[in-house]
């Protein structure tokens, strides 16, 4: 994973500041996981209003989990337990948001299907963490990471939930993500196979 993506540019202008004061970068991850929480709980109100806060303060979360990279990059304030923790609160927010968006749109066309979409959007993507915290566990730090490519990283790609949330197609991007965590997590497993120990895992 590049630490010199356009998000990471983006954010590191407004962590410059933070680099000589008492703010850790736990305190962002901790931020990060609150307006996770937050856009979560908005977007499963499922007022299409509610929607559109839950999906803004769901990109201020991700911008908050660049952010606690750079300022412990440009502080020198990294270590392996705020990696961990940044890693779990990233996975637990990213899961969570397909959880509310889905029981959100209970009310709508897909009934309950929307909450039961969710449910397996918001599982893979647990999943996903599990295998990653195997893998560095067995290899180290970044072990399970992706190449970047033009400036962006593949996780970016959760940027497209509240983008689509915003563009009114909510329940055709619950599909989606119901339909790509699973097989995003079946080939971080088969990519990883022989250091997760095999096919099985």
């Amino acid at each position: 994973m590049s630490h010199n993506t356009w998000i990471h540019r983006i954010v590191r202008v407004g962590v410059r500041p933070l680099v000589p004061t008492a703010v850790r970068p736990n305190h962002i991850t901790s931020l990060r996981l609150a307006f996770g929480v937050a856009a979560a709980g908005l977007c499963a109100h499922g007022d299409p209003v509610w929607l559109a806060w839950g999906a803004g303060l769901f990109v201020v979360s991700v911008l908050l989990d660049r952010a606690d990279g750079e300022l412990a990059r440009l502080a020198d304030k990294r270590s392996p337990g705020g990696h961990s923790y940044d890693l779990v609160a990233d996975s637990f927010c990213n899961a969570i948001i397909f959880l509310g968006v889905g029981w959100g749109l209970r009310g709508g066309d897909l009934g309950h299907w929307g909450a039961l979409l969710g449910l397996v959007a918001g599982v893979a993507v647990a999943l996903i963490l599990l295998l990653t915290l195997r893998l560095e566990a067995l290899d180290g730090a970044r072990a399970g990471e992706l190449a970047s490519a033009a400036g962006f990283d593949p996780d970016d790609a959760i940027l497209f939930v509240p983008l689509l949330i915003w563009l009114g197609w909510s329940e055709a991007m619950i599909v989606a993500a119901a339909i790509g965590a699973p097989a995003f997590a079946l080939f971080v497993a088969v990519k990883f196979r022989s250091r997760l120990g095999g096919p099985a895992a």
